[in-house]
């Protein structure tokens, strides 16, 4: 049977990116998951949400599983111990990547024992309907062809095609004690023609631009896991600057409850994380990336900024179904409603990214004026509601205002004295908070989700860490209290409180506000409490080091899709910040 037909829980997966496209490998060697050429576009391996199209190297032996990522890269090592050997599979997307070619790069390894596996290639292009035009074997090299999309598999001059099943490759190996075998395939649009790379000098270029990237982060309080929270979102970043949210689509928040979205987008909130996040961390590339980003989208757009947008800068398709089984639990949905909404906190963010790069001399004259456009927007809309940072019906966010209050008190300290702006900006910031401080404010003192929503959320951690509100101000004092009184639960943080139930009856806990938590306890001066949270979070990730958006506290599971960017990024602040 192909190992992909039967899915595993999200912890046991690892990801494989380039920053255009990206991987989901399970633990049976089996590549589940990949869209072609970008993020957003059609999958060719789906199996993942049932569309059948797979890449499987496993042992032919019965086996168990384990693997990692070699230190600071996305080059996973997949590793089974059988009864009779050791076998490692090498595995990555290789580097320098391109926007319409991918090379997956597959070395098997008989560390211990002669390694015996099977490879199958089951391709079925536009998530799983569309079976190959045709399939060829040209020397060493099998062409598979989808009219769009061409694929050529070196090393696999002697898979067979199965019987019966026009799509499927499949290969034996036998591979001798203390030796290897490379598998080297190409992914290309249509009207691309390039050989194969040697396999040799395509991982040594992989291995060398993965060792440039990344700083050792040996000051940070878990260099490791800093070093893999840089490795994850350059992963996610495109060229082009955007980075997205996750590499997949539909993996269910909770089971048969309609929590299943499309993140194949770039989020600007997502954005600013990552940025400020690498601001911190000294990693230049993902800094200049998310301020190029999210400068470019608010010249463009201005006050009709959309809350996310494809990697490459392009709209968000609308939401619509597949009609694919998928994953156990979730749906089958691509595309995102979420180009309908204003997100007010998004605003406030970019001044928090863009305000943080000026003071660190990284801000070009397009970054000041996308800043001063930024600025422009909130004074011209944190009046309306807006659908906030967590994406729900319009309403007047507290979290939303409060961000805006802390991006233009940090954007008034870096503009130049001589503009002016300083005295207006500081301004409007103590307007917008006078009017939070007047209509969202609860009877025992702390902030409260919205005008006309008394309850309190998680979200409202940060904006304390980021400057909206002094700490010693009794209204950040009261919320961190309510919060933790409230929204914790066995060491974990809830978002908000959604009905009587128990918090993890309604959703899981959210590992972002966990670290967010950690990140208050730090500037509230709790450097204990503050390792404890910290601690406590990042321990809710599988083997691969990946977090989703949410943790089945009960469970022990992963639940949403993965990998969710924005909780790596604040990994990697807490474990900046809380080192200093």
């Amino acid at each position: 049977m192909d190992p992909a037909a039967a899915p595993v829980v999200l912890r046991d997966y690892a990801l494989l990116a380039d920053g255009e496209r990206g991987i989901i490998i399970g633990p049976h060697g089996d590549l589940v998951w990949m869209c072609f050429p970008r993020w957003h576009d059609r999958a060719l391996f789906s199996a993942l949400i049932g569309g059948g199209g797979s890449y499987a190297v496993t042992p032919i032996e019965r086996h168990v599983w384990g693997g990692y990522y070699e230190p600071g890269s996305l080059i996973w090592r997949s590793r089974w111990v059988t009864n009779r050997a050791t076998i490692e599979c090498r595995e990555a997307l290789a580097l320098p990547s391109a926007p319409n070619r991918a090379v997956i790069l597959r070395r098997i390894v008989a560390c211990q024992g002669t390694a015996r596996v099977r490879c199958t290639l089951r391709t079925r292009a536009d998530f799983g309907t569309a079976a190959p035009r045709a399939v060829r074997r040209e020397g060493d090299t099998w062409v598979v062809d989808h009219g769009h999309v061409r694929l050529r598999w070196g090393g696999a001059g002697k898979a067979r095609m199965v019987r019966g099943e026009r799509d499927t490759l499949q290969l034996d190996l036998v591979v001798p004690n203390g030796s290897h075998h490379d598998l080297v395939m190409s992914v290309e649009a249509g009207d691309t023609a390039e050989g194969l790379p040697d396999a040799g000098a395509a991982w040594s270029a992989t291995e060398a631009a993965w060792k440039s990237r990344i700083p050792p982060l040996s000051q940070s309080l878990a260099p490791r896991d800093a070093q893999h929270a840089c490795a994850v979102m350059l992963g996610l970043t495109s060229a082009a600057g955007g980075m997205v949210a996750a590499a997949t689509t539909s993996l269910p928040e909770r089971a048969r409850q309609s929590t299943s979205y499309d993140y194949r987008f770039a989020w600007i909130r997502d954005q600013c994380y990552a940025g400020h996040a690498a601001l911190a961390a000294g990693v230049d590339e993902l800094a200049d990336s998310a301020v190029a980003f999210v400068s470019e989208r608010l010249l463009a757009d201005g006050p009709n900024l959309k809350p996310a947008y494809t990697v490459d800068g392009g709209p968000v398709p609308d939401q619509r179904r597949l009609h694919l089984p998928g994953y156990p639990g979730g749906t089958d949905i691509v595309g995102n409603w979420v180009n309908g909404q204003f997100q007010l906190d998004a605003c406030g963010e970019t001044l928090l990214l863009l305000a943080g790069a000026a003071k660190r001399d990284r801000l070009d004259v397009e970054g000041w004026r996308a800043l001063e456009t930024a600025v422009s927007v909130i004074e011209a809309r944190w009046q309306e509601p807006d659908a906030g940072i967590w994406e729900l019906e319009p309403h007047h966010w507290t979290h939303s205002r409060l961000s805006c209050v802390a991006g233009l008190r940090a954007a008034a300290k870096v503009a130049p004295t001589s503009s002016g702006a300083t005295a207006a900006w500081m301004a409007l910031a103590d307007a917008i908070l006078a009017r939070s401080g007047h209509t969202s404010v609860r009877d025992d003192g702390a902030w409260q989700r919205a005008e006309d929503d008394p309850r309190v959320d998680a979200a409202l951690l940060i904006p304390t860490v980021r400057g909206a509100v002094a700490l010693d101000d009794p209204r950040s004092r009261a919320t961190l209290a309510v919060i933790e009184h409230e929204l914790v639960e066995d060491g974990y943080v809830y978002r908000f409180r959604h009905d009587a139930r128990p918090l993890g009856e309604a959703e899981g806990a959210f590992l972002l506000c966990g670290f967010m938590m950690a990140l208050r306890k730090h500037v509230a001066g709790d450097p204990v409490g503050a390792v404890r949270w910290f601690e406590r979070t990042r321990g809710a990730c599988g083997p691969a080091g990946l977090f989703c958006e949410e943790y089945d506290v009960r469970e022990r599971q992963l639940r949403g899709n993965l990998p969710q960017a924005f909780v790596h990024a604040l990994l990697l602040e807490s474990a900046i910040t809380l080192a200093t």
